[in-house]
């Protein structure tokens, strides 16, 4: 059973009534996805737990982050650990579907740990189907509604299985994005790449930035990488 609570450096995320618990994806992503400097206005796309978005408020200092999240209890639940932060005058949490959101004013960065089971079986705890199963957000459907709501210079990123990455791609080109930064993350040396950090825009880099990753170099054994990319993080 997974603790009730998790611990980072400058916050702690209580995790009891969210289906999806703090790990490892979303972890990389709001140690990896980059925000535009100055007063950015950045959007938290399945917030869950509010850990994504509580990481980019301690890496931007002058950024202004939105969680949104279809799950009323991981809406009450990412509120109180917002609450709790140092961040609280700078991060919002509001239930709110996606597909249907209406902003007066684009955002800077969108970021997303979207469900990640394609065409798989349900699981018969809705609250975990809903996290999950891209029956509830489809790539199409997560990438059109962050190419709506994205600036024209805005920066979009996705952590997601690296088996679903060409699905994603083409998804995101039908909307008009373009991939800038990609990072495949190997669990071990010696394991394939288990996931995918992208990162999309509205018009296209010079050269897409390509890069991979270790998170252990054995059990128990964090890599220099994920080391250095999560330091200011975890408290071990």
């Amino acid at each position: 059973m997974a603790n009730a609570y998790f611990q980072f450096r400058q916050f702690t995320i209580r995790q009891d009534c969210c289906a999806m618990k703090v790990g490892t994806d979303g972890t990389l992503l709001g140690a990896w996805a980059s925000v535009p400097q100055g007063n950015s206005r950045v959007l938290d796309i399945g917030t869950g737990t509010g850990l994504i978005g509580l990481m980019l408020a301690q890496r931007f200092p002058n950024a202004e982050i939105m969680g949104i999240d279809i799950d009323a209890d991981a809406v009450r639940q990412a509120r109180e650990n917002v609450a709790a932060s140092p961040f609280a005058e700078r991060v919002t949490i509001s239930e709110a579907d996606v597909r249907q959101m209406d902003s007066p004013e684009c955002f800077d960065a969108i970021v997303s740990n979207p469900p990640y089971f394609v065409d798989s079986l349900t699981c018969p705890d809705q609250q975990r189907t809903t996290a999950r199963h891209t029956a509830t957000l489809t790539y199409a459907q997560l990438t059109a509604a962050a190419f709506r709501l994205l600036r024209p210079e805005g920066i979009f990123s996705v952590v997601i299985p690296t088996d679903s990455l060409s699905q994603l791609e083409a998804e995101a080109r039908l909307c008009g994005f373009f991939p800038s930064r990609i990072c495949k993350v190997r669990t071990t040396p010696t394991k394939h790449p288990k996931r995918c950090l992208i990162e999309f825009r509205k018009v296209p880099v010079a050269e897409i930035d390509v890069s991979e990753g270790i998170i252990e170099n054995k059990p128990g054994e964090r890599s220099p990488w994920y080391h250095e990319l999560t330091q200011d993080f975890y408290i071990k």
